[in-house]
């Protein structure tokens, strides 16, 4: 029998072999950084293997999170990966399109590590296609979506290309959402931002903003990135 392959955390791990998407930088920093301190209620967007769905259950031990994806293999590893962790009991996973996702109740958090290809040639590979490009779930239709099923003070936490910052502010106030929290995410000093972490909310107030860069010179992490992944790294 093949060795089962495992991406190891400190408090948990996760098998994603069959999920579209495997454990990445992107993922990783947004489950680290968002703001959980209030959620109880939490909803991740396109879970893939789970892994910030287990990284906010780890955050925050009052938190439920509800974890939907349209691909019924990623759900079936994230539904796997939940049950081997310790807060089983606290995660969800279910094959669901947010386009069409009813939920009866508000969420104080949605989480997302969305679809990124949005131009260009699409990935060969379907399962892949399905997962990080828009044409299943557009920028649009998430923040859209996600406006509808947020509490009054309930926060929509983001990673998107750092191209796409002028369409999210302008979809952003499209659906009465305030940038409460933004964070340009550097790969490496001196380079330009690749990524950009957003907090949305209903509830206005004065935004947050910052600079996150991963590694230095000398290509080795930065103390803030050490900070906000030490946690969950095993390398750290």
């Amino acid at each position: 029998m093949a060795r089962e392959k495992r991406f190891r955390f400190k408090q948990f791990s996760v098998v994603n072999d069959k999920t579209a998407m495997k454990v990445g930088t992107d993922g990783v920093l947004l489950g680290a950084w968002c703001d959980v301190n209030d959620a109880t209620r939490v909803l991740d967007v396109g879970t893939g293997c789970g892994v910030i769905a287990m990284m906010i259950a780890q955050r925050q031990p009052l938190a439920r999170v509800h974890a939907i994806d349209i691909d019924g293999p990623s759900v079936d590893e994230a539904s796997f990966n939940f049950s081997q962790s310790p807060w089983r009991n606290r995660l969800k996973a279910v094959v669901a399109d947010f386009n069409y996702f009813g939920s009866l109740e508000k969420f104080d958090i949605i989480v997302s590590n969305p679809p990124f290809f949005t131009n260009g040639i699409l990935p060969p590979d379907d399962q892949r296609n399905q997962a990080r490009h828009t044409t299943t779930l557009n920028f649009s239709q998430l923040i859209g979506n996600a406006s509808r099923m947020l509490t009054p003070a309930g926060i929509l936490a983001l990673i998107t290309p750092a191209d796409v910052e002028d369409e999210i502010r302008r979809l952003a106030v499209e659906n009465g959402l305030w940038v409460r929290r933004f964070t340009s995410v550097i790969p490496v000093e001196g380079a330009a931002p690749k990524r950009i972490l957003w907090e949305l909310s209903h509830s206005e107030a004065p935004c947050q903003s910052g600079t996150l860069v991963i590694a230095n010179s000398n290509h080795n992490y930065t103390h803030d990135y050490i900070a906000l992944t030490r946690d969950f790294y095993l390398k750290m």
